[in-house]
């Protein structure tokens, strides 16, 4: 039987402010526990929120950034529930008039093609708390840091189809929202969680199956893992004659398996109602027009202008683009060594394998956008080769300082002296008599592979400094005359 999954996502985007969304505490991420918790965090009788007018100017900000409808009027509401990390009772939330409406953002997937995932609205929320459990024998403690920290949650219509789709659209959100500076991106952090809801359905069939949802995930890879899981495990169910329980599950992604969590709530169970203390949220248009003025340039633009101004592919342009941060680290290495193709050639391959190798971000690049600028140059004016290149890169990596230092003080500057590269080559072609014999015997065929054997030889004597191209010309000629 064939069978077609159907997945929307909610995604909680923590917006970069400096205070939480209804007190002056601080939202700093790693403080002690409870250090940043003032009395309307803890809701101590008699406090009342006052919003935090930058949350709601980040918010809209996002929705202008998406081409959606930003609401002149929106009301915060009261979801009400329990939990031990939310002191209140209740959530305070926007559901019937959020901030942000309907809105799309386009996607481009791993074949080339595009799709246009909807928005159906992102609305201001503030986070809850989290329980510790480390270190508490048989009991849990309570960290309300994180409880009134600013997030709008967007919420997407259904309309993904499998997890490559749902990781285009996530990488794009991030993208979107770290390059217009309302969320700092950080996953790792818990400053961007995915909510995955799943349904699977008979092929052809417009009838919706039972959804189930799995809660906070935390990475692209644990977001594709876990949904192409729940995808197999309600297939699995009902074609053995089961049926889906319509749920909130949890995924982990160290062993790679999900369980249940509880029953999934619907909207009524949490008997939502206007939030007495807080007014109307209420923009102008002169508020909207100042903040559509303020938007930088989106990723899109960014990747077109990429194409355009650097000659780099499609391809290369969508993944320098699609994190601000990468996108600035290239562009300071393309500027600062003249040539954007290997700027973006190192970025895209050393600097990323680098990045993964350590866990880092690019901001936490051990590699300056300046360091590996003047080693691009270094490499074009010939002072090293691109096999020294690498050596060098690994140096600065390694903190060695910059490459014009690791050059002088490992003595690696290119040997582009062409009678010391002859005498080389002379004493390599004298060396192996049997070589050179096959080679002038082979056909030009053999001859190709053949040839580098001589090379590697030369390379070997010089460690690697020898010029490739005049070391290449001088190996024919002596091979040839």
């Amino acid at each position: 039987m064939s069978w077609e999954a159907v997945i929307g996502l909610e995604v909680h985007v923590q917006l970069s402010t400096r205070t939480k969304i209804f007190s002056g505490s601080a939202t700093e991420f790693g403080a002690e526990p409870n250090r940043h918790a003032s009395l309307i965090d803890l809701a101590m009788p008699g406090t009342l929120p006052v919003a935090n007018l930058e949350a709601i100017r980040k918010a809209a900000l996002f929705g202008l950034a998406i081409n959606a409808e930003v609401a002149r009027r929106s009301v915060f509401e009261r979801k009400n529930y329990f939990y031990p990390d939310l002191p209140k009772g209740y959530q305070t939330t926007q559901l019937a008039a959020p901030i942000v409406g309907p809105g799309v953002i386009d996607v481009q997937l791993e074949d080339g093609s595009r799709k246009a995932i909807r928005i159906h609205h992102a609305h201001l929320e503030e986070d809850a708390g989290k329980s510790v459990h480390e270190g508490f024998h048989g009991q849990s403690g309570i960290d309300l840091n994180r409880a009134g920290t600013p997030l709008i949650e967007v919420v997407t219509e259904p309309d993904m189809r499998n997890a490559e789709e749902a990781v285009a659209f996530a990488r794009k959100l991030h993208a979107i929202v770290t390059a217009i500076g309302i969320c700092d991106g950080h996953m790792a952090q818990g400053s961007m969680r995915f909510d995955v809801n799943v349904s699977v359905r008979k092929r052809g069939s417009e009838v919706l199956g039972t959804r189930t949802e799995t809660k906070n995930l935390n990475s692209f890879k644990f977001m594709e893992a876990a949904i192409n899981q729940e995808i197999a495990r309600q297939i699995d169910v009902l074609e053995d004659g089961g049926t889906i329980v319509q749920e909130t599950r949890l995924y982990n992604g160290d062993t790679h398996s999900a369980r249940s969590m509880r029953t999934k709530e619907d909207a009524n169970d949490y008997r939502y109602f206007p939030c007495p203390d807080l007014p109307p949220v209420v923009l102008s248009e002169a508020d909207l027009d100042a903040l559509r003025a303020s938007l930088p340039e989106l990723p899109d633009a960014r990747e077109a202008r990429f194409v355009a101004d650097y000659g780099l592919s499609a391809y290369d342009a969508g993944i320098l683009a699609g994190d601000r941060l990468v996108a600035d680290y290239f562009e300071a290495v393309a500027t600062d060594s003249g040539d954007a193709k290997l700027a973006a050639n190192w970025v895209i391959g050393d600097i990323a394998a680098l990045l993964n190798a350590r866990e880092l971000t690019i901001d936490a690049c051990p590699v300056s956008a300046a360091q590996l600028a003047q080693m691009i140059q270094r490499l074009k004016d010939g002072t090293i080769s691109s096999k020294i290149a690498k050596q060098v890169f690994e140096a600065m990596a390694d903190g060695e300082g910059s490459a014009d230092d690791i050059i002088t003080a490992r003595g690696l500057k290119q040997v582009s002296d062409s009678g010391a590269l002859a005498a080389v080559v002379a004493e390599i072609l004298a060396a192996n008599p049997e070589q050179v014999a096959n080679y002038r015997a082979a056909d030009d065929g053999k001859r190709k592979k053949m040839f580098g054997f001589f090379v590697g030889q030369a390379m070997k004597q010089t460690q690697g400094k020898a010029n490739p191209q005049q070391l290449n010309a001088l190996i024919q000629e002596q091979l040839d005359s």
